[in-house]
């Protein structure tokens, strides 16, 4: 697995386990990263990824509530909401990462990790955002 997936990965571990704790994500990211022995550039992009998402999750849960046909936030799985929220900051948010990568990186997360459905639920949702993108206000 490439450096930056794992690195998702590990952002994703970092937003579940801060939503199933009820911590802020910065206290989870602080102590996994007192326990890892990941690379350096790894861990600086899983830090980017995961205080971006932090820092945006109220847009974020925003637009995924709005474009979401058929499931409120609540209603989704927990991961499937938090690699909604990943996929949706790379795509929005962070221009080092085609949006491509964004979408196909997620939708990889939702096929390892997730339901049967969840793959085609979030290409659909990032691809919808990654169309209204020029006229969101961000």
């Amino acid at each position: 697995m490439a450096a930056r997936s794992k690195a998702r990965r590990r952002a994703l571990e970092v937003l579940y386990e801060a939503e199933v704790r009820g911590d802020p994500p910065a206290d989870v990211l602080a102590r996994r990263a007192a326990d890892a022995s990941q690379p350096l550039a790894e861990q600086a992009f899983l830090g980017r990824l995961v205080e971006g998402v932090a820092q945006h999750r109220e847009r974020i849960d925003e637009l995924i509530a709005t474009y979401s046909v058929g499931w409120t936030l609540d209603r989704m799985p927990m991961v499937d909401r938090n690699i909604l929220r990943l996929g949706a900051f790379e795509l929005l948010w962070n221009d080092e990462v085609p949006d491509g990568v964004a979408i196909s990186e997620s939708v990889a997360l939702a096929t390892e990790l997730s339901t049967d459905e969840s793959p085609r639920f979030v290409n659909g949702l990032l691809s919808r955002l990654l169309e209204l993108k020029p006229s969101l206000s961000l």
